[in-house]
């Protein structure tokens, strides 16, 4: 009895590290969850919304890892974002904090704001008014102006817009480095990203943790984890499970 006692904790031990390194396997090379914390990716994304993002979309680097464990640089199986991606990476001021945005610039192009309007290559990037984007998380309803903007490559994604003549409305040249991009939130008045050179600036490659793919899970925040109770009211069902674009 004793001997088989032993052999059954052995080997309850062996499942669940071998469960464990499946599992970190999973997140290293596969698919690693993330989280929403701010609004600056609003509309595409919310505060409270869950997300898997896919390590393998652009290969990887030493930001792949866990705790960004410096084994080797550069990029593996290095592949470059589309124009457009949703993209997480660390931040470059300090290579830890992890960062959620689109990326607008590739390597070499020549970005600008000017009056609201995104230029690329000095081309302005096409924007059409759409119905206004309504925040119903809140005690009261608020409306923010929305356009439906195209990037030169044909993909299409929702922005917000108050007004075209806040802080990062109109920006010098940015001229994208090679082996970097360029990357703004959709929500264009209350994102910090690429146009504040000195808190984020130019991304480089080696940055790119992954590209964002779908939600999972996603809740206004009205309900602590205990408050099982609150569950179903605060969890917006409408988007979970779908993709993000």
């Amino acid at each position: 009895m004793q001997r088989k006692a032993s052999g059954g904790v052995v080997e309850l031990v062996k499942t669940v590290l071998i469960a464990l390194l499946i599992a970190f396997g999973i997140r290293t090379i596969a698919f690693e969850p993330f989280n929403i914390p701010s609004g600056s990716m609003v509309p595409t994304l919310l505060i409270g919304d869950y997300l898997f993002v896919s390590k393998y979309s652009y290969g990887y680097s030493t930001y792949s890892l866990p705790y960004g464990v410096r084994l080797f640089s550069g990029r593996v199986f290095g592949r470059e974002p589309d124009r457009g991606d949703v993209a997480v990476f660390k931040l470059p001021r300090d290579n830890r904090t992890d960062y959620i945005k689109r990326i607008i610039g590739l390597p070499g192009d020549r970005v600008q704001v000017r009056a609201g309007m995104l230029y690329i290559n000095g081309e302005a990037v096409k924007r059409e008014r759409i119905e206004d984007f309504i925040d119903r998380d809140g005690p009261v309803a608020i409306r923010t102006p929305q356009f439906m903007e195209t990037l030169p490559n044909g993909r299409r994604h929702r922005i917000l817009e108050v007004s075209d003549n806040g802080p990062l409305d109109d920006t010098p040249v940015y001229t994208v480095p090679a082996g970097h991009y360029f990357a703004m939130g959709d929500n264009r008045d209350n994102s910090l990203d690429s146009r504040v050179q000195s808190a984020v600036g130019f991304i480089p490659a080696e940055n790119l943790v992954g590209r964002a793919e779908f939600l999972f899970f996603s809740t206004d925040g009205n309900a602590a984890w205990y408050q099982f109770w609150k569950w179903p009211s605060s969890t917006r069902f409408v988007r979970l499970f779908t993709g993000i674009n």
